[in-house]
């Protein structure tokens, strides 16, 4: 297995043609979708920076080149807030800017699902670890669900997948890990990986939450792979053949998630996000109560 190193580069899947948003996402990224004033891209770039990320690769299909123009300077726009002195907003442009040389983009030409998205990042993230974090999923806690699972990937090292909880009743909708013994500060052992298991059947009620750290050799594999589900390949299963010669760790992530891919999600997230927001939340609170009255 490759030596423990830093983290230092996150891949993020986002050529998804967000066929549950249409028609919406015909002509919008699902990933530019916005949560209060924010695309939903920009929550999960935020928490992967906020966790010590140094490079961003992006993995895009057809019609993605907004995300890249998201994350470029726009000239006209900030040459009229410069003569119109708006600086703020000014300000708030800069702080979204990557750094110049650290964000990257390839291409996935074919849907073929999320292993081969991360496959296709293989020549950019080189041989070392590193974390993948699904677009769709956006999370809200004390400390970033990311930062969390580097700092028990220091204590480990290995690979780490994030974990939550759920209804015991509906394991069958995820993929779920088995736990094992406790390890560093907060997580444990993960025994065995079901991408949804028969009811029943499910070896806990942990369930992988979209945030990966994984070592370079899982491209080796996933390079090879045989299509699974859905006639894809699919990352779950190129984990499960790591697994036979590397550990994995589940880290417990305790706060927030909202699958923003889900109707209900991405409208849940703006609800949530928009009560945590000082200037926001006067204005909302009280018809929110109102609306919230009327279910009764």
């Amino acid at each position: 297995m490759s030596e423990q190193r830093k983290i230092r580069k996150a891949v993020f899947p986002v050529a998804g043609l967000g066929t549950r948003f249409l028609p919406a996402t015909k002509a919008v990224p699902k990933e530019m979708l916005t949560v209060v004033d924010k695309p939903v891209i920009q929550y999960v770039v935020d928490e992967a920076a906020e966790a010590g990320i140094e490079h961003f690769v992006f993995v895009t299909g057809r019609g993605k080149g907004v995300i890249e123009d998201y994350f470029d300077i726009q000239f006209e726009l900030e040459q009229m807030l410069r003569e119109r002195n708006k600086n703020a907003e000014l300000t708030l442009l800069s702080h979204i800017l990557p750094k110049a040389g650290t964000a990257s983009f390839t291409r996935q030409q074919v849907p073929l699902g999320l292993g081969h998205a991360v496959w296709c990042a293989r020549d950019i993230v080189g041989n070392e670890p590193f974390a993948v974090l699904l677009p769709d999923m956006i999370m809200s806690s004390e400390k970033s669900c990311l930062k969390g699972m580097v700092e028990l990937y220091d204590q480990t090292g290995g690979n780490v997948l994030a974990v939550e909880e759920c209804d015991p009743e509906q394991a069958h909708k995820y993929g779920i890990v088995g736990k094992g013994a406790a390890v560093g500060d907060g997580g444990f052992k993960i025994t065995e990986m079901v991408e949804k298991p028969a009811k029943g059947t499910a070896p806990s009620n942990f369930f992988i939450n979209g945030r990966y750290i994984l070592q370079p050799e899982i491209f080796k594999i996933l390079e090879t792979q045989e299509r699974g589900a859905g006639n894809e390949i699919q990352l779950t299963d190129g984990m499960l053949a790591l697994a036979k010669s590397q550990e994995f760790a589940g880290y417990h992530f305790k706060g927030e998630t909202y699958d923003c891919g889900a109707k209900d999600g991405f409208i849940l997230a703006n609800l949530a996000f928009a009560l945590q927001r000082p200037d926001i939340r006067p204005a909302i609170e009280g018809p929110l109560k109102a609306l919230a009255a009327k279910l009764k």
